[in-house]
């Protein structure tokens, strides 16, 4: 049976997310502490507080959690605003490391590295991808975890590490000689961890932006292991196709913006003796993104009832990745045509969500990764 009924209290709860963002989030979309490397620290801060006051903190950490499906109704009415999910302390990666630390540390672990960011007192990092090593592919992991007695050193580069600047709890991919690649844990402060420089990127949603980082004989004790050494690919699968989904999510979000702004933009906008949404020109652009926004809304929904039931949802959410990453950004760059002028200024934030979304297409894997996957899948399958 298939029913696409959404429960009226989850109805409830995305409206009510959506008020908060519309209210008190977009406001700051101008704010001058949105950086060119996204939103400061500080910022951030501001923004957490009026969650907290709210009841919209950590809404996916709260009592019993949540399902995959709740979370796309939430995160998608989150992602109105690309501030609404960094205030509500669902962006990422802060998110994906939320869920990651939820599964696999252990009580003493959570304690002192999961519930300060479910708090919204600290951030975290996850430290994977390298210049010249891992990234889509993870078995080229270069940084190296040696053991030295009951201890580990760690040596290692890697860059386009979010949020890196004053995180504090950080997950690090090492490779432990003849063991296997494994994560570790440690806090931002400790001696050995350098941060070379921000990343200037074309996107900035994300807090403090993405950072160059070096492991110099970083020292961690074997309690600093988060699960068990030689499992980091497992761990890693394990946060990753969730996280994929929650990143459809949230962009699902803002690509609706950007066409409720490109449609009123449309009914008001004369060209020829009429508003421009009345060209079959500029009318189709609209209607061909208003069904790939139903069409991503309804993908995440099957992955998200995939993982509901139990399944490990590597294959559906690579499909929803690679298809709503697309497609959003086609939806995003319609909006700019629709908009004209206007649609290449910051007069609207429509400009950015398009820049956003065309590093999304990166985010969690390009595009062609995924399909990758998917065709290997299918060659696989009996």
């Amino acid at each position: 049976m298939i029913d696409f009924e959404i429960p009226a209290e989850l109805v409830e709860l995305g409206a009510r997310v959506r008020a908060f963002v519309e209210t008190e989030v977009v406001p700051y979309e101008r704010d001058p502490r949105v950086t060119a490397h996204g939103p400061s620290d500080e910022l951030r801060d501001e923004l957490i507080a009026k969650a907290r006051a709210a009841g919209l903190l950590s809404i996916q950490q709260r009592p019993g959690g949540m399902t995959h499906l709740e979370q796309a109704v939430v995160f998608e009415a989150a992602g109105w605003s690309t501030l609404g999910p960094v205030a509500m302390n669902c962006a990422a990666p802060d998110e994906g490391n939320m869920f990651l630390l939820s599964k696999v540390a252990n009580p003493e672990q959570a304690a002192e590295f999961l519930q300060p960011i479910i708090d919204g007192a600290r951030r975290s990092v996850f430290a994977m991808t390298e210049p010249d090593g891992a990234g889509s592919d993870p078995s080229q992991l270069r940084t190296t975890a040696v053991r030295d007695g009951d201890k580990f050193v760690i040596n290692g580069r890697k860059w386009l590490i979010t949020g890196a600047i004053n995180a504090d709890t950080w997950i690090i991919m090492a490779d432990v000689v003849d063991e296997g690649a494994t994560l570790f844990l440690c806090h931002g402060n400790a001696p050995g961890i350098v941060i070379e420089r921000v990343m200037n990127t074309m996107d900035r949603n994300y807090v403090e932006g993405h950072c160059v980082v070096r492991f110099e004989d970083l020292v961690l004790p074997e309690s600093a292991v988060l699960g068990a050494v030689g499992e980091a690919f497992r761990y890693a699968q394990l946060r990753l196709a969730p996280a994929r989904l929650t990143h459809c999510m949230r962009w699902l979000g803002a690509a609706a913006r950007a066409q409720s702004i490109a449609v009123e933009h449309a009914k008001t906008r004369m060209s020829f003796g009429k508003p421009i949404g009345e060209h079959q020109g500029v009318g189709f652009m609209l209607a061909d993104n208003e069904i790939a926004l139903q069409q991503c809304r309804l993908m995440i929904w099957w992955a998200c009832w995939t993982l509901d039931k139990g399944g490990k949802g590597r294959h559906e959410s690579s499909m929803v990745k690679s298809m709503v990453s697309e497609e959003l950004f086609k939806v995003a760059d319609r909006c700019v045509q629709v908009l004209g002028g206007m649609g290449i200024s910051d007069e609207t934030p429509v400009a950015a969500i398009f820049t956003d979304l065309r590093a999304f297409r990166l985010y969690d894997g390009p595009t062609e990764v995924h399909k990758y996957a998917i065709a290997r899948q299918l060659l696989r399958a009996k």
